[in-house]
């Protein structure tokens, strides 16, 4: 086989891979278009919310510990009693952590709140902020 003709198998190799990649492209980006809809979004949902406001479902909320949804902890501090509060530290702004041991920890400089949002170890000295949650059916959602 010459150079010639072996440059040529190449290029044919080429412009043939190039074709086969464009018709899938193609394929890709038309398919299902005519029964695609997307699902609605709450423009005011937070990062890991639901377009339905739901932060979490009761069930993941143990009596005397809590989750962290978005900018949202959402805690149980007695059975049947769900708590909202901002995850923003009061001391220096950062985002807490984890909720483990009974306490709502930040990792930033070691302050630790109470279930209830109080201080339960500094730096910190004011409470997380409050937020409005409530349960429905079997979900705690915002608001």
């Amino acid at each position: 086989m010459s150079t010639d003709e072996s440059a040529f198998t190449r290029r044919g190799v080429v412009t043939a891979g190039a074709v086969v990649a464009a018709a899938a492209l193609t394929a890709c980006t038309t398919s299902g278009k005519e029964n695609a809809t997307p699902a609605p979004k709450d423009p005011l949902a937070g990062p890991g919310q639901s377009a339905d406001n739901t932060l979490a479902k009761t069930a993941d909320i143990p009596v005397g510990g809590g989750v962290i949804v978005g900018d949202t902890v959402v805690t149980q501090p007695s059975a049947g009693n769900f708590v909202g509060l901002s995850s923003v530290c009061t001391h220096a702004g950062c985002k807490v952590a984890s909720i483990s041991g009974g306490t709502i920890n930040c990792t930033c400089h070691g302050s630790k709140y109470r279930l209830d949002g109080s201080v339960s170890n500094g730096p910190a000295v004011k409470p997380l902020a409050a937020k409005p949650v409530r349960v429905v059916g079997d979900s705690v959602v915002s608001g």
